[in-house]
């Protein structure tokens, strides 16, 4: 993706930047970030797996009717005419 010339050029900039002193404390916690948030992300996918799809959280998004509006019988089509309740 990156030649060599062109990481050279981003290490450069980047120093020029935030000073060498600073660069290692921002790697570090560039690095704890990343960690967290694939402990995190992995964490959500796993609990996700556990609940199932029949499961009570499941049904929280599920489409419903807006109030005052009656559920459409299977089949049957909406004012755009695109099928509704199946």
């Amino acid at each position: 993706m990156f030649g060599i010339s062109e990481a050279a050029v981003l290490i450069i900039v980047a120093v020029l930047v935030f000073g060498a002193k600073k660069l290692p404390e921002l790697a570090r916690s560039a690095g704890k970030s990343l960690r967290i948030l694939k402990s995190e992300a992995k964490a959500l996918k796993s609990e996700g797996r556990a609940e199932g799809a029949d499961s009570p959280s499941a049904a929280r998004y599920s489409v419903r009717p807006a109030p005052g509006e009656r559920p459409a019988a299977a089949g049957e089509e909406d004012p755009g005419g695109a099928p509704r309740g199946s």
